[in-house]
């Protein structure tokens, strides 16, 4: 194991998201899926929308506090897709995704990942942010990756290392791994100091 100071620790990823699973089990740690059983994402309206994902990575560490002791470190994430001062989660219908990605075509947008790492004992949150700008996307090429993808399950309605991303992104300034849903980089990083 690359991280020493992570040895004799049990290491929970609370996410079912297969993306995150995929980066944090390339970093080479030893981690265990653990179900969030999240299906609510509220959040307060007065929070900034910066603050939402954070917001969202603690309530979803708090249902497994009975679970940590010292030895145990917990992982979880939220990712927001804010676009023209509103935040796109994750889409409910067909029709709630089409309009999303009409509203991302031929604009930027920003991904902001919360994450939060936590035991008994700590607890280190931290947010990353990238900025993604799409090309003009037409209606045929929309409704071709709703119907042969179903991204049904991701903030924005997109993912980026799928055919939308090798047609329709431009550019990004930021991590392409934050647009993943985990900034795995800076995961490794707090965990090196954890």
């Amino acid at each position: 194991m690359v991280l020493e100071n992570l040895k004799g620790k049990k290491i929970l990823l609370a996410s079912k998201s297969p993306r995150r699973y995929y980066l944090l089990k390339e970093l080479g740690i030893e981690f265990e899926q653990v179900d969030n059983f999240q299906d609510d994402e509220f959040y307060p309206e007065e929070l900034h929308f910066e603050e939402i994902p954070v917001f969202l990575a603690k309530k979803k560490a708090d249902k497994f506090n009975e679970l940590l002791d010292e030895n145990c470190i917990l992982i979880t994430a939220d990712t927001i897709v804010w676009c023209k001062n509103s935040v796109l989660n994750k889409p409910n219908s067909f029709d709630e995704a089409y309009q999303m990605l009409r509203d991302l075509s031929d604009n930027k947008h920003t991904v902001i990942t919360g994450v939060c790492l936590r035991s008994a004992k700590k607890e280190i949150t931290f947010i990353a942010t990238t900025d993604v700008y799409f090309t003009k996307l037409s209606d045929i090429e929309i409704e071709y990756y709703l119907r042969k993808f179903k991204p049904f399950d991701k903030a924005g309605a997109y993912g980026i290392q799928e055919w939308i991303g090798y047609i329709g992104i431009e550019k990004i300034n930021g991590s392409y791994f934050n647009v993943m849903g985990l900034p795995i980089q800076k995961v490794y990083k707090e965990l090196k100091k954890f």
